[in-house]
C-alpha cells in the first residue's frame, strides 16, 4: 500500500478558506539559494493575494530580483480539527505607489477590531514606506485530513 497526499478541497471550497484563514506564509528566494518564509497578513482580491510590506522588507527585496513565491494558507493550529490547507505557487509584483491608509486600514480590520485598525495602521505607516505585494496564483494545491479516511485509520481517529 502506497500512502501519497490527502484529499483535496473542492474549488468553492478553496476561496472560502482562503476568505477565512487569518495567517498565511510567504516563501521568497533569498539571494543565496535558501528560502525566506515569513508569516504575514493577507487579504484575498479578486483571486489575488494582498499583502502589506515594508518596501525595504527581506520579502520585498527578494520579490524585486525573483518575482517566484509560494502562499501556504493552512488551519493546521487549529488544536482537534483535522488540518486543511492550500498552497499557492505564483508571481509576485511590488505595486509601485505607496500603501493607502485606507488600504492598510482594510487589511488590518481582518485582525483587529475596526475601531482600532485606522490608527493600527496609521502607526505602522508611520515607521516606514510600504507597500502593497500581489501574488497572481499560477498553480494551486490544495488538502483536507477531514476527508481522509486512510490518514484517520492510521492514526487510530
Amino acid at each position: 500500500m502506497t500512502y501519497t497526499q490527502s484529499p483535496h478541497l473542492a474549488s468553492r471550497e478553496i476561496e472560502s478558506f482562503i476568505m477565512k484563514a487569518k495567517v498565511a506564509r510567504l516563501c521568497s528566494l533569498n539571494a543565496d539559494g535558501t528560502i525566506h518564509a515569513v508569516p504575514v497578513w493577507y487579504s484575498y482580491v479578486d483571486g489575488q493575494i494582498v499583502i502589506a510590506t515594508p518596501v525595504t522588507s527581506h520579502k520585498a527585496r527578494n520579490v524585486r530580483r525573483n518575482r517566484s513565491v509560494t502562499v501556504l494558507i493552512d488551519d493546521s493550529e487549529t488544536r482537534g480539527v483535522w488540518p486543511k490547507g492550500v498552497t499557492i505557487y505564483g508571481k509576485a509584483e511590488l505595486d509601485a505607489t505607496d500603501l493607502t491608509l485606507g488600504e492598510f486600514t482594510r487589511l488590518c480590520e481582518k485582525y483587529i477590531a475596526k475601531d482600532r485598525a485606522e490608527s493600527y495602521a496609521r502607526g505602522l505607516l508611520g515607521l516606514s514606506r510600504w507597500v502593497k505585494m500581489v501574488v497572481r496564483p499560477e498553480r494551486v494545491a490544495s488538502f483536507d485530513y477531514s476527508k481522509d479516511e486512510a490518514y484517520k485509520k492510521a492514526v487510530g481517529e
